[in-house]
C-alpha cells in the first residue's frame, strides 16, 4: 500500500512538474491582425522534452494549421491569415494566453488617423479630432462593441499613456517649464533681455536685425517669443518706420521655427516623447534625445526660415505683398498712441532687468548639459564602460530626468531670484509660476491624446497596412520630401504642429524602418533617411503651424505686433513657400540620397540670397 501510494506521489510530482515547466512557457499572439499582413508567434522558454508544436487558427469557415520544430527552446515564425474573421487558436502542447485573434480587413487600420485627420481640417479641433480616433480605433480593436470600446478609452489607452514613467517625466518637464516661463515674463527678466539687444537698433536695418536676434534668443518658448518680442519692439520698429507687417514676419518666423530645433525649450518633452514612442514601435534602442539632437542639422525648414528672416533684413529687399507694405511704411511716419508709449515705457522699467531672464535659462540650458553628462557617466560606468566618448555619453544618459531636473531647478532660481529683489512678494511669484504652468496644460492635454492615439495606432499594425502598400511602389529615399510636404499640408489646414505631430509621426517611423529595409539600404543610408523622416514630420508641422491664419502663434504674431491679421498672412505666406520649396529640393531630397546634411544647408543658403538678390527689390 505504502509502495502504491509512493508511486502515486511520485507520478503526480512528475505531473505538476511538467505542467509547470508548461505554465512557465511564454506564448503570446496577438489579440488583432491584419488580413494578409503577417505576424510573428514568438514561444519561448519551451522544455526539451517537446521536440515540435502543432498550431491551428479555425473558424467556421477556414482552417489554418502549422507545425514547427522546436529549436534552442523557442519558435518564432510568422504567418499569415487571408479572410477576415474571428479565429480560435489551439494548440496540441501549449496553450496560449490569448485563445482568440481577430483578423479585420487591412483598411479599417487606417480608419482612425484618417478620422482624426479630416475632423481637424473640418472641425479644426484637434483634441476633439483625436478623441473621436481614438475611440474609432477602440471601436474597431474591441470588435466593433461601443460600450466596452468607450469604457477602454477611459481605463485602459488614456490610463496606460498616463502611468507610463517616461510619459510623466515629459508632462512634469513641460508643465515645470511653461512656469519658469511665467516667473521671468512676470519679473522683468525677458523685458531685460529685449532691452538689452534693442539698444543696437539705430536704423530701419538694425532695428529688423534687433528684432531677429531677440527672436533667436528667446527660444524656449514660441508663445513667449511672439507676446515679448512683438510688444518690446513695436514701439521701436515704429519709430524706424519698418512695417508692421514685416515685425509680424520676424516674430512668427522666429517662434515656432527656433523653439522646434534647439536642444532646450518647452517643444522638446513634448518632440521627444513622440519620437521615443515612434523608436519603440520598430525595437530601436537608440536614446530618442539623441536621434532628436542628430535630426536637427536635417530640420531644413526652420533654420532656412530663420536665416531668410536675418538676409531679408539685413538686405532690405523684399517681394510680393511684403514690397508694398515695407515702401509703404518707409514713405510715411508711424505715429505712436498711448497705448503704444506705456509699452516703450515698460521696457525702461527698472524692473527690467536682463539677468532675471538670462540666469534661469542658464540653469536650464547647463543644468540639462550637465544632467546629461553626469547620467550618461554614471550608467556607463555601472555598464562597465570606460570610452567617454560624446557620443557613449549622449547615449546612455537620461534624458528625460536631466530635463526634469533641470527645469525644476531653474523654477527655483526663478523663484528666489524674483522675491529676493522684492520684485514680487513671494506669494506673487508663486502665482506667476502657477499662470506659466497654466498656460501649458492644453499642450499637455494634446500630448496624452496623442500618446493615445499613437497607441492605438501600434495596437491596429495601421503602419504594416500603409508598408504593405507603398513598400513596393515608393523609394524610401524621397519620403522626407513626401512627410514635409504632407505636415505642412495637414499643420496649415489645422493650424497645429503638435497635433499634426501626434498623428503623423507614430506612422512615418515605422514605414520608414520597413520600406527602408525591404529596399535593401543599409544601416547607415536607413538612418538618415529616417533622421530626415523625423525632421520633416517637425518641420513641415512648423510650416503649417507658422503659415496657417488659425493658428495660434499666427494671431498671436499679428496681436503682438498690432498687424491686420489678414495682411499678415499674406506678406509672410509667399515668403514661407519660397523657403519651403529650397528646403525641399536642396535639403531634404538630396540629404537623403546621402549628401551631408551642412551641405545641403549651404546649398539652401546660398540659393536663398541669390533668389532675394534677383527677385527681391529694394525698399
Amino acid at each position: 500500500m505504502n509502495l502504491k501510494l509512493i508511486k502515486i506521489k511520485y507520478t503526480l510530482s512528475i505531473l505538476i512538474l511538467f505542467i509547470s515547466s508548461l505554465s512557465a512557457q511564454s506564448f503570446d499572439i496577438p489579440k488583432l491582425s491584419l488580413a494578409g499582413i503577417p505576424f510573428e508567434i514568438l514561444i519561448t522558454n519551451i522544455p526539451d522534452s517537446v521536440k515540435s508544436v502543432e498550431l491551428s487558427v479555425v473558424n467556421q469557415n477556414k482552417s489554418y494549421n502549422f507545425n514547427w520544430k522546436v529549436v534552442e527552446g523557442k519558435i518564432s515564425e510568422k504567418i499569415a491569415i487571408d479572410i477576415s474573421g474571428n479565429y480560435l487558436v489551439k494548440s496540441n502542447i501549449i496553450p496560449p494566453k490569448q485563445s482568440f485573434i481577430n483578423v479585420i480587413p487591412g483598411w479599417l487600420s487606417v480608419i482612425p488617423p484618417l478620422i482624426a485627420i479630416f475632423l481637424a481640417l473640418i472641425i479644426r479641433q484637434v483634441v476633439v479630432s483625436l478623441s473621436l480616433g481614438i475611440f474609432s480605433g477602440a471601436l474597431i480593436y474591441y470588435n466593433f462593441d461601443p460600450l466596452t470600446a468607450f469604457l477602454r478609452f477611459a481605463d485602459t489607452l488614456m490610463l496606460n499613456v498616463l502611468i507610463d514613467k517616461d510619459h510623466m517625466f515629459i508632462i512634469v518637464f513641460t508643465l515645470l517649464i511653461g512656469g519658469v516661463v511665467g516667473v521671468i515674463s512676470a519679473n522683468g527678466g525677458t523685458a531685460g533681455l529685449a532691452q538689452q539687444i534693442t539698444k543696437l537698433a539705430k536704423t530701419a536695418r538694425s532695428g529688423m536685425i534687433s528684432s531677429w536676434l531677440l527672436g533667436v534668443m528667446i527660444f524656449f518658448d514660441d508663445y513667449a517669443n511672439s507676446l515679448i518680442i512683438g510688444n518690446m519692439m513695436r514701439p521701436i520698429t515704429d519709430k524706424l518706420k519698418i512695417s508692421r507687417e514685416k515685425l509680424a514676419y520676424i516674430v512668427d518666423s522666429t517662434a515656432a521655427p527656433i523653439a522646434s530645433i534647439v536642444i532646450i525649450s518647452t517643444w522638446v518633452g513634448y518632440e521627444v516623447g513622440l519620437i521615443s514612442d515612434g523608436l519603440v514601435t520598430i525595437g530601436s534602442t537608440q536614446n530618442a534625445y539623441d536621434v532628436f539632437i542628430s535630426a536637427i542639422p536635417y530640420s531644413f525648414y526652420p533654420i532656412a526660415t530663420i536665416y531668410f528672416v536675418f538676409l531679408t533684413s539685413f538686405m532690405q529687399r523684399d517681394f510680393g505683398p511684403m514690397l508694398k507694405f515695407e515702401r509703404a511704411a518707409r514713405n510715411k511716419k508711424i505715429v505712436l498712441n498711448e497705448e503704444e508709449s506705456e509699452t516703450k515705457n515698460k521696457i525702461n522699467s527698472e524692473n527690467a532687468k536682463w539677468f532675471n531672464g538670462a540666469i534661469p535659462i542658464f540653469v536650464i540650458l547647463f543644468g540639462t548639459i550637465f544632467s546629461l553628462a553626469a547620467t550618461g557617466i554614471y550608467n556607463l560606468n555601472i555598464a562597465g564602460v570606460t570610452e567617454y566618448s560624446i557620443q557613449n555619453i549622449i547615449n546612455h544618459a537620461d534624458s528625460f530626468s536631466s530635463l526634469l531636473w533641470a527645469s525644476f531647478g531653474a523654477s527655483i532660481v526663478a523663484i528666489v531670484m524674483t522675491v529676493s529683489q522684492r520684485i514680487l512678494s513671494l506669494n506673487n511669484a508663486i502665482e506667476a509660476w502657477q499662470k506659466g504652468i497654466q498656460s501649458m496644460l492644453i499642450a499637455v492635454i494634446i500630448l496624452v491624446f496623442a500618446w493615445a492615439i499613437s497607441s492605438v495606432t501600434n495596437d491596429l499594425k495601421t503602419a504594416d497596412y500603409i508598408i504593405s502598400l507603398l513598400s513596393d511602389s515608393i523609394d524610401p529615399r524621397l519620403l522626407p520630401a513626401l512627410v514635409f510636404i504632407i505636415c505642412a499640408t495637414i499643420g496649415f489646414s489645422t493650424g497645429t504642429s503638435w497635433g499634426t505631430m501626434a498623428i503623423v509621426m507614430p506612422i512615418v517611423i515605422p514605414l520608414t524602418y520597413h520600406v527602408g529595409n525591404i529596399f535593401g539600404l543599409d544601416s547607415e543610408s536607413l538612418q538618415n533617411v529616417l533622421l530626415g523622416v523625423i525632421s520633416s514630420v517637425l518641420a513641415g508641422s512648423v510650416f503649417g503651424d507658422h503659415c496657417s491664419p488659425i493658428a495660434d502663434t499666427t494671431i498671436l504674431s499679428s496681436l503682438a505686433s498690432k498687424c491686420n491679421h489678414i495682411d499678415h498672412v499674406k506678406t509672410q505666406l509667399p515668403y514661407a513657400i519660397s523657403v519651403g520649396i529650397f528646403s525641399v529640393v536642396f535639403g531634404s531630397i538630396p540629404s537623403a540620397y546621402g549628401l551631408n546634411p551642412f551641405i545641403s544647408i549651404l546649398l539652401i543658403f546660398a540659393g536663398l540670397t541669390l533668389f532675394i538678390k534677383f527677385f527681391g527689390k529694394k525698399v
